[in-house]
């Protein structure tokens, strides 16, 4: 077996490419820029977290801890798990470190890789990205319209369009028992026909039905009974209120009845982007409410509400948009013979200080070569230095898109392009 056959990235995961870094950074500078206007600010949880954390929120029977998690022992002979998801670290740095005693609603974003173990496909790997937002300290439906509304804001600014907003109500404790019951009487007799694991979610949380994506359960349940029926009072009020909201700030949306999303700790509003751009994998962003969670890690009674979004989707969505212009060079600056690259180096360090992004051509590079490179490049403009420019105390510049060319002083070259 050769070396390039040994070595190459694990299964499921990928390797970014600079040409492709400057769609994600402009997607984490968009992000940080208007999630900032809002009032969050950045909060970094580590990748690895106590296995623990991960079962106790988002459930022991969901498919993310039953198959996915990348679990071990470490030395201590502690069980690590790395992260399959970004609330639940953020919830147990809000309770640990007690910022609940901070004003509320306290509101945080993070961006970073997550890890789940399932089967690689397009726009699913085991090493993927998110950037979440979680704001924690109020059960105020304006808070999820606030989300929401900058959740369109984010994609507004990117570009994006032919997006969807579906929003939900799965209930809270006090009517979710009666949802319950009327699921396990509408599937009793469909049990033998349903999935391996549907058939185990039909004795420990029935819900998770609705989320799965096998055809025949997703045949099975049609015509299920809808949780929005079951809400109580407050629940109802809640999302009426959310809708009202959603109306008011000019958000279209539809009511997805059926979606409950696939972690157990969300309570009332659920809600998610999709796009019929990326095939099956059509969710670009979701999330929800988990008004139970901070109590459930030892913390006080706190509601909260939060998203995440897939940035290999978004990635892609703006790829398929065609509106993203591969980074360049502003200059190269072509250079013969040692006294001009001495000169070129000078030039180029002062164009760099001023932020400018600056290519040279290197030792033993003939003039045909480096025009060659510049033009691979992008370049907008060449700068050709030689003897001849040192002697007469002018070079010359080319714009590579038109062919425009001229020579220019050295001592205004500087200006020129600044």
């Amino acid at each position: 077996m050769s070396s390039a056959e040994r070595y190459n990235a694990l299964k499921g995961v990928q390797d970014i490419y600079p040409r492709e870094v400057f769609i994600w950074q402009k997607i984490e500078n968009t992000a940080k820029d208007v999630f900032s206007a809002y009032g969050f600010q950045e909060l970094r949880a580590p990748i690895i977290e106590t296995t623990d954390i991960f079962v106790r929120s988002i459930g022991e029977t969901t498919d993310i801890v039953e198959k996915e998690m990348y679990t071990f022992p470490d030395k201590a002979g502690r069980s690590i798990t790395l992260r399959p998801e970004g609330t639940a670290p953020l919830v147990r740095c809000y309770v640990q470190n007690h910022l609940y005693n901070l004003p509320s609603p306290q509101k945080f974003f993070y961006s970073g890789p997550m890890f789940r173990y399932e089967r690689p496909q397009k726009g699913r790997f085991r090493q993927f990205y998110q950037i979440g937002v979680e704001a924690l300290g109020s059960s105020d439906p304006k808070l999820d319209a606030e989300i929401i509304s900058m959740l369109r804001l984010f994609f507004e600014r990117l570009g994006l369009e032919g997006l969807h907003f579906e929003v939900n109500s799965i209930g809270c404790e006090k009517c979710r028992p009666d949802y319950k019951n009327a699921l396990l009487n509408f599937f009793s007799d469909k049990i033998n026909r349903l999935c391996p694991d549907c058939k185990r979610r039909f004795e420990y949380n029935p819900l998770r039905i609705l989320d799965c994506k096998v055809d025949e359960c997703i045949t099975l349940r049609t015509g299920a009974p809808k949780v929005i029926e079951f809400l109580c009072n407050e629940c109802r009020d809640h999302f009426n209120a959310l809708l009202y909201l959603l109306s008011l700030l000019n958000i279209s949306y539809d009511i997805n009845p059926d979606m409950v999303r696939g972690l157990d700790y969300y309570t009332r509003t659920t809600f998610e982007v999709t796009t019929k751009q990326l095939g099956a994998q059509n969710a670009v962003a979701a999330g929800g409410r988990y008004d139970k969670l901070v109590e459930e890690f030892g913390g006080p009674p706190t509601p909260a509400i939060g998203f995440a979004i897939g940035m290999e989707r978004v990635v892609e969505l703006l790829q398929l948009s065609n509106k993203e212009e591969i980074p360049h060079p502003k200059v190269f600056i072509a250079a013969i013979g040692a006294s001009a690259e001495k000169e070129a180096l000078i030039i180029a360090t002062r164009f760099r200080e001023d932020g400018i992004w600056v290519e040279i051509g290197y030792a033993g590079n003939s003039l045909k070569s480096q025009m060659r490179r510049a033009d691979r490049l992008s370049a907008d403009y060449v700068l050709i230095i030689g003897d001849d420019e040192i002697s007469s105390g002018k070079l010359k510049w080319k714009h590579l898109s038109d062919r425009t060319q001229g020579e220019i002083l050295f001592s205004e070259v500087h200006d020129f392009f600044k």
